[in-house]
């Protein structure tokens, strides 16, 4: 019995560790803190258009960037098979409500939280950020962001407490354990690659008040 309890007591302590490292710092689209960039995760496909969470997360980007509170969008993602594409999929929903093409940089190797965290830091160079995701999610990737050198709030989108809710939220205190291992040990992400200036070059184009012309980010 005194094994199990110790068992049980021993894979929560990463999600307490979530919950108490990161709950200053999440907040609504409303009263977040600006920052210069807004990174979005992915979160699925369906038929090729983002899933209903993804759309969720998008739509809270948009908003973000209307009312200024980020100048520029860093959306990643999947892209590791050739009929799965989350980066294009994501900015081509941003692009259709308005989001300006040049102001979106696309990372393609985002195959998971800590690889987008890292990678965000480390290729594009983002320093501080306003994190989108859902609330059971939000959590994760603000401590990982953290860990790879990235000042950051989260804005946690809301969502029903359906069967998807509940599958993330449970799937989460696994995910915990694995997000702990990261923040120690600093892996490199699954694909490096060379430093990119899509995020440098968004944000250049908001201090001159460019919106317009092709889009930044490259495969």
């Amino acid at each position: 019995m005194q094994g199990g309890v110790l068992v049980c007591v021993l894979a929560l302590l990463p999600a307490t560790w979530l919950r108490l490292s990161t709950g200053d710092r999440i907040h609504t689209v409303a009263d977040v803190p600006s920052a210069p960039v807004g990174v979005v995760f992915g979160a699925g496909l369906w038929n090729g258009e983002p899933s209903p969470y993804l759309a969720h997360r998008l739509d809270a980007a948009v908003r973000l960037y209307k009312e200024r509170r980020v100048r520029a969008l860093l959306v990643t993602g999947d892209n590791s098979r050739h009929d799965y594409d989350e980066p294009d999929a994501m900015r081509a929903y941003l692009v259709k409500r308005g989001v300006p093409d040049r102001r979106i940089v696309s990372d393609f190797a985002g195959f998971d939280t800590w690889d987008s965290c890292s990678r965000a830091r480390r290729v594009f160079g983002v320093r501080k950020a306003v994190l989108v995701s859902q609330g059971f999610h939000v959590r994760r990737a603000l401590a990982l962001c953290g860990a790879a050198g990235i000042d950051a709030y989260g804005v946690a989108v809301d969502e029903p407490h359906d069967v998807t809710w509940y599958f993330g939220g449970t799937r989460e205190v696994v995910a915990a354990g694995k997000a702990a291992l990261d923040a120690a040990f600093e892996p490199d992400p699954r694909f490096l690659g060379p430093r990119e200036r899509g995020i440098e070059e968004a944000l250049a184009l908001a201090e001159r008040g460019s919106g317009s012309g092709s889009g930044s980010g490259t495969r």
